[in-house]
């Protein structure tokens, strides 16, 4: 695997060179802030408006190897990945996300445009979601590693957990779904396109203001579908103690979903219900409720004990992502 953490001999623009604290002010100048940053980078803790009186709270780890490689993505588009991820969860929360905080390690032989595009993909895709960067931390570790913690702010609603599904909700998502498990079957096999796969996986695209919509419609419960929508819909089920069952002629498979799985020998159906990555939001509502824009309707909340069904029965495959498995 290509490492582009690694500088080419002799450039001598490392990190180690520039040091931590020019290395700090590299990568946090010039940035602008949201109205809901009272005091950014600069200090020993940022101050960050919390107009609801309360603070939702997600954090992520990204590792290079793990879940990005420097030869499959510019770190630019890692950076935005790694936002991403954590600006989806307090979308899933039906929050709207205000700040995030961000950790790096690398070795001390990493080029400085890696960070500095990396922290420029970061705040590219905080400010999409109307967030600042606020703070962080720098330490020389063996291996790139990433932590983003996201704030978010709930504008008076309370939170939308897991737990609120009721047997007759529907089931609803918002946002792209296969995409990404399309992308990674296809850098697997050593190609860079189709593009719009490939950009998928390198740079998810959540849909954020879809989360305090769907707070707002009414939603009972909601989640990021980060590992793949049957493994993710499970999470919900069991936290709110009910059964789904998900009908496959309510999903979107997009043509170039289908062209991509016929051109590698798979199921596109299979990257919809299972592939993780593309951070959509997945929710439940009352029957009665008029989906907000965006939002399309795929299953039906059931009584308890009858898991996680596609057109009544069990799924026959892996249903997504899970650490050390």
């Amino acid at each position: 695997m290509e490492d582009r953490a690694v500088p080419d001999s002799g450039t001598g623009d490392t990190v180690a060179a520039i040091g931590e604290f020019g290395l700090i002010r590299a990568i946090t100048a010039n940035r602008t802030q949201p109205s809901t940053t009272l005091l950014g980078p600069g200090d020993d803790a940022a101050v960050v408006a919390a107009p609801d009186g309360r603070v939702v709270v997600s954090t992520d780890m990204l590792v290079h190897g793990v879940h990005f490689r420097l030869d499959w993505s510019t770190p630019e588009q890692v950076g935005r990945k790694a936002a991403a991820v954590n600006l989806a969860d307090i979308a899933a929360m039906g929050a709207v996300p205000t700040a995030l905080v961000v950790g790096i390690g690398c070795p001390a032989d990493t080029r400085r445009a890696v960070l500095t595009e990396l922290a420029d993909g970061v705040a590219a895709e905080a400010a999409r979601a109307h967030a600042g960067v606020v703070g962080g931390d720098l330490v020389r570790a063996d291996e790139l590693v990433i932590s983003i913690t996201a704030l978010g702010d709930l504008g008076g609603r309370p939170p939308v957990s897991r737990s609120g599904a009721r047997p007759g909700d529907i089931v609803a998502v918002c946002g792209r779904l296969g995409w990404a498990a399309a992308g990674l079957a296809v850098l697997g096999r050593g190609f860079r396109s189709p593009v719009g796969v490939v950009g998928a996986q390198r740079s998810p695209e959540p849909p954020y203001e879809a989360g305090p919509a769907a707070a707002v419609a009414g939603a009972t419960a909601m989640i990021d579908v980060s590992d793949g929508l049957l493994a993710d819909l499970g999470h919900l089920a069991e936290a709110s103690e009910v059964g789904i069952d998900i009908r496959t002629d309510l999903l979107d498979v997009p043509q170039k979903l289908t062209d991509v799985g016929t051109a590698l020998g798979a199921d596109p159906l299979h990257w919809v219900l299972t592939g993780g990555e593309d951070h959509a939001l997945a929710a439940t509502f009352p029957s009665y409720t008029d989906l907000p824009a965006g939002w399309v309707r795929i299953g039906t909340v059931l009584m308890p004990d009858t898991g996680v069904t596609v057109d009544g029965v069990p799924y026959e495959h892996e249903t997504g992502w899970e650490h050390w498995r």
